[in-house]
């Protein structure tokens, strides 16, 4: 990676090295480019042209030049693609990017692939911004994510390589609850959702779509059968329609009250919103039934009856005895100071 300095960065501040990495850049975007402009655009001498087009010569890059009037530079077959090029503005974003994305990026060893790979990123830019960035990433603190959900990036680049040949994949999933099993699915899309990774897929097994966390798969093989998806997927629309669809445990939650007014404290995940009798229904389903009650319809200040199913009813029930336990002994109404 190179980073380019702003317009503002004086002439010395830029090594050899580092001219010579985006002589590379001009070079592989204009064929046939002089040594008149590549001076011009590097504001140099053509002397020192010349020697960066030495410097890539002796790090094995074939650059061939052709003399006469309407001669120039070319890259000769084999050459590699230039290196990433950034502006100091474009550097620093992305340092505040992987800080806000993983707060232990910051903190983390040289061993580990976030923390390392920002390290090289500081260590890369102009010394200005280098000392900015080092102090960002040690001092700035980031809250970390309550509930961390990483994949690992193996599994997510073979998931995103078969959609992008289209080849079904089978995959091992883990539910959170604890349970396995195997799918032969068609992977029509990775999508990110809330930094949350997840396949968009058709399940063979269910003959149905399915949305599964990516880390949660625990095992990917790529297989010959091709699949074709759906003409008009809109991969982020689907996978918002079968969040709360396809999981162990069924769930049905009456609301008193219409569902324009309930629709704001209910996520996709929850299930699918409803009109009802008696003003809204919620239908869907969750492998964790403890965390459904607890963390999500307890949240909801719309008076509501579970009818189902049975695990949901159970892990309300036990939330709703504890609490009630909780106030045990407590005058009834609010509180009043003495």
């Amino acid at each position: 990676m190179v980073v380019m300095p702003s317009q503002s960065a004086r002439s010395s501040e830029v090594s050899p090295a580092a001219r010579a990495l985006l002589t590379l850049e001009i070079l592989q975007n204009r064929p046939g480019v002089t040594a008149t402009e590549i001076a011009r655009r590097l504001g140099v001498t053509e002397r020192a042209t010349r020697r960066h087009i030495a410097i890539l010569r002796e790090a094995g890059i074939p650059v061939e030049s052709t003399r006469g009037p309407h001669g120039g530079y070319t890259l000769g077959r084999g050459a590699a693609l230039a290196p990433v090029v950034f502006t100091e503005t474009e550097a620093l974003s992305l340092v505040m990017a992987v800080i806000d994305a993983h707060p232990g990026a910051a903190t983390a060893g040289e061993g580990e692939d976030v923390g390392s790979a920002l390290g090289k990123v500081i260590r890369a830019l102009p010394r200005a911004a280098g000392h900015q960035a080092a102090a960002l990433r040690d001092h700035a603190s980031a809250t970390p994510d309550r509930y961390p959900s990483r994949p690992d990036p193996a599994t997510t680049s073979a998931l995103v390589a078969a959609s992008a040949a289209r080849r079904q994949v089978r995959l091992t999933y883990a539910s959170e609850a604890g349970k396995s099993w195997e799918d032969v699915v068609d992977p029509w899309a990775v999508v990110v959702r809330h930094s949350r990774w997840y396949l968009l897929c058709h399940v063979h097994r269910v003959d149905g779509v399915r949305t599964y966390r990516i880390d949660r798969v625990r095992d990917v093989v790529e297989l010959e059968d091709l699949f074709e998806p759906p003409a008009d997927l809109d991969p982020v629309a689907s996978l918002e329609q079968h969040l709360g669809i396809g999981w162990e445990h069924a769930t049905r939650v009456v609301f008193e009250a219409p569902p324009e007014d309930v629709a704001r404290w209910v996520h996709p995940a929850m299930g699918v919103l409803g009109r009802h009798t008696e003003g809204s229904v919620l239908e869907g389903s969750t492998s964790n039934p403890t965390m459904y009650a607890r963390e999500w319809l307890a949240r909801i200040p719309v008076p509501f009856r579970v009818e189902g199913g049975p695990e949901l009813l159970d892990a309300v029930r036990t939330a709703a005895a504890q609490l009630s336990r909780a106030v045990d002994g407590w005058p009834e109404g609010p509180a009043t100071a003495s």
